[in-house]
């Protein structure tokens, strides 16, 4: 074999072997990306979740935000105060939940469904006014998205009239489960 030959054969072995390092790069880079995003939605879940518990095990703090989402005039300023920083709580998760939208770090599907959710919260009179009077702002690209979303979409009355009607208990036999007495 010439010298000539092995050089040949040296340089055709680089490049499968560039080739293979190109794919397994790419391999891993889209493994990484995909944890990134399941990392992404866990911490979202974890932040929603800590307060949905805080929210379902505090029976005053429920109260408080039960009042207060339909009426924020209802509540003590002490109270207001509880429901200005639950909410900040609630909204800066949404806001983390967009900004990894963004970035592709969160499923388009899985932030529709919390922008709709986001979308019903602020559908309620007290949560709009908590909004409207919020003493420290968001992130102007956040703030654009749920003014220009809350203008151009309107919430489910069905889903309203349902959730006022789960709230009073008095869920029409229509509503009720089949087989339900």
């Amino acid at each position: 074999m010439t010298l000539e030959a092995l050089a040949n054969l040296g340089e055709f072995i680089s490049g499968i072997v560039v080739i293979v390092s190109l794919i397994y790069l790419a391999v891993q880079i889209r493994q990484s990306t995909q944890s990134q995003r399941n990392e992404t939605y866990a911490r979202s879940l974890d932040r929603i979740a800590a307060l949905q518990a805080r929210m379902s095990q505090a029976g005053e703090f429920s109260d408080i935000l039960a009042k207060g989402t339909l009426d924020h005039r209802q509540l003590s300023q002490r109270e207001r105060i509880q429901f200005t920083w639950a909410f900040y709580e609630m909204f800066s998760t949404f806001e983390f939940m967009y900004h990894q939208s963004l970035t592709g770090c969160l499923p388009a599907m899985v932030w529709q469904r919390w922008a709709d959710t986001l979308l019903w919260w602020m559908s309620f009179p007290g949560v709009r006014a908590w909004w409207d009077a919020r003493p420290t702002p968001f992130t102007p690209d956040f703030t654009q998205f749920i003014e220009t979303y809350c203008a151009q979409t309107r919430p489910d009355p069905d889903a309203q009239r349902r959730w006022a009607r789960f709230l009073a208990a008095s869920a029409p036999a229509s509503d009720a489960p089949s087989g339900a007495t």
